[in-house]
């Protein structure tokens, strides 16, 4: 079994961060489906999602350049209800 990494966060103050909402910059098609879209960053692809709003204003230019090139409106909405479903033991 792997080992557990020592540190999952690179800003130790974000460390003892409890995540109490999820925002996403989410794509809404002509027919009224929503998707998340992601984008190449660092060359990886990347969902436009995060638990804070410094996250989301980040990722801004890419939901803005994904309504430029697809005319679709581009919405950001906050989850904010939070259950736990499942504990990995």
């Amino acid at each position: 079994m792997p080992k557990p990494p020592e540190r999952l966060f690179l800003d130790p103050k974000k460390a003892d961060l409890q995540i109490e909402a999820i925002y996403a910059w989410v794509c809404v098609e002509p027919a009224g489906g929503e998707g998340i879209p992601a984008a190449h960053i660092a060359g990886y692809p990347m969902p436009l999602i995060g638990a804070d709003l410094e996250r989301m204003r980040s990722l801004r230019p890419y939901a803005e350049q994904l309504r430029r090139t697809t005319g679709y409106p581009v919405r950001l909405i906050r989850f904010g209800v939070r259950e736990v479903l499942e504990e990995l033991p």
